[in-house]
């Protein structure tokens, strides 16, 4: 007869094989049900918007209906925590932001481990953002805006999507790189954010493009410059912040996230379709008429991008002395 210790370990041993078996097959398997893809921000972001590009894409190749969830509030932690508690079978995803990798920088405490909880999947989209100035201010470009700023220490005012948002951080490291004194106006989110300054109540946002660019076009939004290194070739006219700020460079960017210890088969086979969608000319296309553009990599990519970026993060917060109220 066994020891009592071996046959522990043997039946350990086929358990694991048992069910290492049964995550195989259902990784085989998926999807056989419907999908949710849960978003921390309002509709009309990034987030949001290749949240529902990839889930339409999903569902039309595997057969299966994918719902997009808005969960919104405390910076998207409510949706986080709501995906970091979820089954780790491939059926909840969460679709992330910048704002993913701000949380523990500026969160002394959260329900949830950013590094721990959560595998990646894949980035989805890059996108920059455009600096949004009050009607009501008399300039035209971003010297303009900078000596108003230092003319008046203290008294310029921007708004953001929230205390430690992307466009929160996008204003601070401007602030920081061209020695201003601002004032910050939080809001609940980027339409409020974009809403402040069209009215006049702050005199500029620092929005995604993709949830400015039609009010810029419509003549309801003024743009003066825009955060990547580079003009953009839709809009070669609108000058980089880099231009007069040297060194200033911010992107938004988008990916997936699943529930730590989703089978890998699943996580790549995801990652591999996220690929494919956005090669797709009419994805291409329908990014580039908002300003950004489709990315994809590995699980193991992203995971190292999102820990590197909470890395950063962190030192920025700790430098501008940002936390969460």
């Amino acid at each position: 007869m066994l020891p009592q210790s071996l046959k522990l370990l043997a039946f350990l041993g086929i358990f694991a094989f048992g069910t290492g078996t049964h995550l195989a097959v259902n990784a085989q398997a998926y999807p056989n049900k419907p999908i949710k893809i849960v978003v921390g921000f309002s509709p009309g972001g990034g987030p949001d918007i290749t949240a529902r590009v990839l889930g339409q894409k999903f569902s039309e190749k595997w057969n299966q209906s994918v719902v997009v969830e808005n969960k919104v509030g405390a910076g998207a932690n409510i949706a986080s925590q709501f995906v970091a508690n979820s089954k780790p079978d491939g059926y909840t995803l969460l679709s992330v932001s910048n704002a993913f990798s701000i949380s523990p920088a500026i969160y002394p405490k959260l329900p949830f481990d950013a590094m721990k909880d959560f595998d990646g999947v894949t980035l989805t989209a890059t996108g920059p953002a455009l600096l949004i100035i009050s009607p009501k201010l008399k300039v035209t470009t971003v010297a303009e805006l900078i000596a108003l700023a230092k003319k008046n220490p203290g008294q310029m005012t921007y708004s953001s999507a929230g205390v430690g948002s992307g466009s929160h951080f996008a204003a601070e490291i401007l602030r920081a790189k061209a020695g201003l004194d601002l004032l910050h106006i939080p809001t609940k989110g980027i339409p409020d954010g974009l809403t402040e300054v069209i009215s006049g109540r702050v005199d500029f946002f620092i929005s995604p493009y993709a949830s400015a660019i039609a009010m810029v076009k419509d003549g309801k939004a003024k743009a003066i410059a825009i955060t990547s290194l580079k003009r953009n070739k839709e809009y070669l006219d609108l000058p980089t912040i880099a231009e007069t700020v040297p060194g200033y460079q911010w992107q938004f960017w988008y990916g997936l996230l699943a529930p730590a210890g989703t089978p890998k088969e699943i996580l790549q086979q995801i990652a591999a379709e996220v690929k494919r969608i956005n090669d797709l000319p009419d994805v291409k296309e329908r990014y580039a008429n908002i300003g950004i553009e489709p990315i994809s990599d590995t699980p193991t990519q992203f995971d190292t991008f999102v820990q590197t970026e909470i890395k950063e993060f962190t030192a920025i917060a700790k430098s501008a002395k940002i936390m969460a109220e």
